[in-house]
């Protein structure tokens, strides 16, 4: 399996008001092979969120490196760092950052156009995506309209629209009960499953663990524990 991310020694260190220095992250080392499903744990305040946004080179980290495919990303400039996100990774959130005014299909669509996907492609992978998580009689609804699993598989199908190589999801079942929760997770695992995307995700929810390749716990910004996972 090749390595398609990979952190040696990350460090991430924030100035407070006061002029002092808190330690987020600490020697963090950890890998990612292609077409895993990888968590990583921890309570709040343990640095897993900081870590996947340097992860997804929307941070830079303070020490240490970064390599994607194995390139450094921390020796790339910002508008090379862009270019990644745009082409390379996606994105899932917890707050799932649809656009309230847009149809489903639209956010998707949308999506498309600033990954720079083919003009004459997008309306067909709009609705291809879409039909993937199950919401092909759901894309002229608006997300006001759409239930909150409803409207993170729509962030989910956005994320996969142009087929980027790793997505990196933070907490993308915080807001969701228990079943739907699962069943978001359950996607994600198809889509490692039968289209060979990459996942990189934060939660707290031992539930979901159960369902990834590799689980990295954190505590005080330290990974304290490596579990992997025998799945069929």
């Amino acid at each position: 399996m090749e390595t398609i991310l990979k952190a040696e020694h990350i460090s991430r260190d924030f100035e407070i008001g006061d002029g002092s220095i808190v330690n987020a992250l600490t020697d963090i080392n950890l890998e990612v092979g292609e077409g895993q499903l990888v968590c990583l744990r921890g309570r709040s305040g343990s640095g897993k969120t900081t870590l996947i946004n340097i992860l997804g080179a929307l941070d830079r980290q303070t020490g240490g490196d970064v390599f994607f495919l194995g390139k450094d990303i921390g020796k790339l400039s910002d508008s090379e760092r862009d270019n990644l996100r745009r082409k390379d990774l996606a994105f899932v959130f917890q707050s799932v950052a649809l656009i309230s005014t847009m149809t489903a299909y639209e956010n998707v669509e949308f999506a498309l156009r600033l990954a720079d996907y083919p003009i004459k492609d997008r309306k067909k992978r709009a609705k291809e995506c879409l039909a993937r998580v199950g919401l092909e009689k759901r894309m002229t609804h608006r997300p006001g309209e759409l239930s909150g699993g409803e409207q993170q598989r729509v962030a989910i199908a956005r994320a996969v629209a142009h087929k980027p190589k790793i997505i990196f999801a933070d907490e993308p079942t915080a807001a969701l009960d228990t079943q739907t929760g699962i069943a978001v997770v359950r996607l994600f695992r198809e889509l490692v499953h039968d289209d060979g995307i990459t996942i990189v995700m934060t939660t707290h929810d031992e539930m979901m663990m159960e369902l990834a390749d590799i689980v990295y716990t954190l505590d005080d910004g330290k990974i304290s524990d490596i579990t992997k996972n025998e799945i069929n």
